[in-house]
């Protein structure tokens, strides 16, 4: 006959394994892969490293070698472990969890015999406890990672180092990884809009690079009114403070808000303001082509020529960035055109000359007018220009003052410069420039007219 206070093992050890394992599917189902009713548990435990920290993928063959081969990464998670684990009917007071295998995803670990160990020596300090919880916590927080060298420090952000065969294969699955397993959590969980101030799904939604989240639909309104009024520069993010900054979106992040049409002209507008505030590029003159031709790196110098040859990309016709016409050569002049010929022969003779005549009996003699008034305007257009405006010197469009400092600021290029003598300035001290006793511009901020200038009363003004 047994007394009441009979000891049973078995019986504890079961209850306690019970205990354990629903404590273990409450806090941490999703790393569960099988029925763990049969006392065999399956775990695909990914490793979070918390923020973004730098890894290191290195060779293993080459361990120590000046030029091994190393490749950094950003990361904030690492693949699954696969741990495979069966629980003795002695477990957990007389005998440790059996660990048959140890597996990492991608094999971005080559030897888990250490970690092994590790769970074995987690439970024998436990005096007899449940280290299932503690395990899992254990590899999903990466504490591991120190105990097996592969980070000296876990807490002061030192880099993670992989030992791999092949690190150039490895590389590219743990960031195709770390970029599925963050789409798919920004998909299931739920955003407030910035601008429509909605609650809603991530997969209606778009986080941008600065890390701001914002709606699709607003979005795609925001940046396709942006596209078809022109204004580029204010496709990017709406927050108050990359605005401030001047965050422009990238294509990715674009094509992933507006229609392939709109993302088209996008593209098309960043190239024209590339080339607008960059006055060395260029446009090919080609009909059919008409793309963006950046300046050739010459060292020869501007004397020789060469540096106006130009050489599309795309078509691959090479012009003179003068007057556009095919490439004549680093010594011969950019030729004159057949209008502006005809026009200065024409100048050139009297009036009423039998030179004259036969111009006009060749080509019509309201034709010849029309060529000589359309000359003339332009040349008047071009002594306008420069005795009334001012061309700047980052981008060579010609900007008229009205009123104000001669301190301005180009609205293509936003570059400083003197109005009065074209120089550069510095956008942090534009000001200085004017305070440089001997030059041109001393204490010549503002131009001052005379009193004659100035506007004067008429005559009985007083009497009003």
């Amino acid at each position: 006959m047994s007394n009441i206070g009979d000891f049973n093992p078995s019986r504890e050890c079961f209850d306690l394994r019970r205990e354990e394992l629903e404590v273990l599917e409450s806090i941490y189902p999703d790393f569960i892969s099988n029925d763990i009713s049969k006392g065999s548990i399956k775990f695909e435990i990914p490793v979070e490293l918390g923020d973004l920290n730098q890894v290191l993928v290195k060779d293993a063959a080459h361990i120590g070698h000046p030029v091994s081969n190393v490749i950094s990464l950003t990361l904030s998670l690492l693949p699954p472990l696969l741990v495979h684990v069966v629980l003795p009917e002695t477990y957990p007071l007389q005998a440790p969890p059996e660990i048959l295998s140890i597996r990492a995803s991608h094999a971005w670990i080559l030897d888990t015999s250490r970690l092994r160990d590790l769970i074995v020596e987690m439970w024998d300090t436990r005096a007899g406890e449940g280290v299932l919880c503690d395990m899992v916590e254990f590899i999903r927080s990466g504490a591991f990672l120190n105990e097996l060298g592969m980070v000296k420090d876990l807490y002061l952000r030192a880099p993670f180092r992989i030992q791999h065969n092949t690190p150039q294969l490895l590389a590219p699955l743990l960031t195709s990884f770390e970029t599925s397993t963050r789409s798919r959590e920004f998909s299931q969980n739920s955003y407030s809009c910035s601008i429509c101030i909605t609650s809603l799904k991530g997969s209606k939604c778009l986080q941008l690079s600065c890390k701001h989240i914002f709606c699709r639909c607003c979005l795609q309104d925001f940046w396709g009114l942006c596209i078809t009024e022109g204004d580029v520069l204010r496709v990017g993010c709406p927050d108050p403070q990359c605005v401030k900054e001047g965050r422009q979106a990238n294509e990715e992040e674009v094509a992933r808000a507006v229609s392939e049409e709109a993302v088209t002209r996008w593209r098309w507008l960043k190239e024209k303001s590339m080339m607008e505030k960059d006055p060395s590029i260029s446009i090919c003159p080609m009909v059919l082509c008409q793309k963006p031709v950046p300046k050739p790196h010459i060292t020869d110098g501007e004397e020789s020529g060469w540096h106006r040859l130009r050489t599309c990309t795309s078509c691959s016709y090479s012009f003179c960035s003068f007057c556009k016409r095919t490439w004549h050569g680093p010594v011969a002049a950019c030729p004159i055109s057949a209008y502006e010929t005809l026009v200065l022969d024409y100048l050139a003779l009297p009036e009423d000359s039998p030179g004259r005549k036969i111009i006009e009996n060749r080509f019509g003699r309201s034709i010849v007018a029309k060529m000589v008034v359309a000359y003339q305007e332009e040349q008047a257009f071009k002594q306008w220009l420069a005795n009334s405006s001012t061309p700047c010197p980052g981008c060579k469009v010609h900007i008229e003052k009205s009123l104000g400092c001669n301190h301005m600021v180009c609205s293509k290029c936003k570059q400083h410069f003197c109005y009065r003598c074209g120089s550069r300035l510095s956008a942090t001290s534009p000001y200085q420039h004017f305070s440089i006793p001997g030059s041109r511009c001393f204490n010549k901020l503002f131009d001052y007219s005379s009193e004659e200038d100035e506007w004067q009363p008429i005559e009985g003004f007083h009497a009003l």
